[in-house]
């Protein structure tokens, strides 16, 4: 499997870092300084990465270099795009060789904070093993470097930004230019995505009672209360996610769900390849069962659920207000409110014309405009 491979490359790069340690470690930050908006906690950082400003720096120009991929077609950023909030606005993104990828790109915003990585791999448990997946998958090909580590970091050696940038990250002494090296300027550089400035956090963090409208402060109360809404048991928290972790927290557990999205006859309720946490547990009950991301900037992120499956919000707020999307034909017809692995809190939603249009008012609310055009995070080639 994928995630196995990468764990292995990843513990043979660190060296004498190996995976399981680095899962332990918590909060190393150097002398980096995080800036942080209030409320936020300060991310956990695994010892073997500290932050830096150089590390940080290194990995924006590598997540946005093409020469990134087999074929200098495509980089980190062609599936996680600034401006849609680094996702890129496809149900199934192409790799560079143009085979699909069977599930959307997550958001890389606020990723710092996420507990773990990718829709149903509960064994990712840091940035720098998820960035090994796209670089050296092969199922399916993504950026397509497997085989090619070599010649990638002649490529990068090459280059006199490249050659300026990894001493200033690694220091001068020894080989800088290393796989794990890469994936440790990635990470850094992913970490520092902090989305804290849309119209809700100005209302919450900032005080400011008009920066949204009436209809989202309705929405706001309707999505955090149970009876009603209740969608914050599986969205909240500051990141509107129930799969977050940060510096000091622990090593939480991560409740992944299904919601009712398809139910299929046969042996399995949901179309393959996508049948959720089951890939790595083998547990029938485990079989459409994915993480919940971040709402945050959820307006620009669509579609919408693990495949993409669903194209706007008003039709995500359909599927839970029925407990569960119907599909009257096809190959994937089903009522999703009868799955037997289907999260019980999925229950259905009472949703007036009213609580739906100030549900949709709150939820675009949570979109940072300011992260789309952000000069820290842009293209700086």
């Amino acid at each position: 499997m994928v995630s196995r491979i990468g764990r292995l490359l990843l513990a043979c790069a660190l060296g004498a870092a190996p995976v399981s340690g680095f899962q332990t470690a918590r909060g190393a930050t150097a002398d980096y300084e995080w800036k942080l908006p209030k409320g936020f906690p300060r991310p956990r950082v695994p010892a073997a990465n500290p932050m830096s400003e150089a590390k940080a720096q290194l990995g924006r120009y590598l997540f946005y270099d093409k020469r990134m991929s087999v074929n200098g077609t495509q980089a980190c950023a062609s599936c996680h795009r600034q401006e849609l909030a680094f996702t890129n606005g496809s149900a199934m993104p192409l790799g560079a060789t143009g085979q699909p990828h069977p599930r959307k790109a997550m958001s890389l915003v606020n990723v710092a904070y996420s507990a773990v990585f990718t829709w149903s791999n509960p064994n990712v448990r840091f940035l720098e093993e998820q960035a090994l997946i796209p670089m050296f998958s092969e199922h399916p090909v993504e950026l397509g470097l497997r085989g090619r580590e070599e010649l990638l970091m002649g490529l990068l050696h090459s280059d006199p930004v490249s050659r300026e940038l990894f001493p200033k990250a690694f220091g001068e002494a020894g080989n800088a230019f290393t796989v794990a090296n890469v994936t440790k300027a990635l990470a850094a550089f992913e970490r520092t995505i902090v989305s804290a400035r849309s119209p809700y956090d100005r209302y919450h963090i900032g005080g400011d009672q008009d920066a949204i409208s009436d209809s989202a402060k309705r929405g706001e109360v309707f999505f955090f209360t149970d009876g009603l809404g209740g969608c914050f048991r599986c969205h909240g928290g500051f990141n509107f996610s129930d799969a977050m972790e940060y510096a000091g927290s622990g090593q939480t557990p991560v409740r992944f769900h299904n919601t009712g999205l398809y139910n299929l006859p046969g042996k399995f309720s949901y179309p393959a390849p996508n049948l959720g946490i089951f890939e790595y547990t083998g547990k029938r009950d485990d079989v459409g069962k994915f993480k919940a991301p971040t709402l945050r900037n959820v307006e620009l992120t669509a579609p919408y659920m693990h495949d993409g499956s669903i194209g706007t919000l008003e039709e995500v707020l359909d599927h839970y207000a029925a407990g569960g999307r119907a599909i009257a034909n096809g190959p994937n017809a089903g009522r999703g409110h009868d799955n037997p692995n289907k999260d019980p809190r999925i229950a259905g939603i009472g949703l007036t014309p009213q609580n739906r249009a100030d549900l949709l008012a709150f939820l675009r609310s949570l979109t940072d405009t300011e992260l789309l055009r952000d000069p820290r995070f842009s293209n700086p080639w």
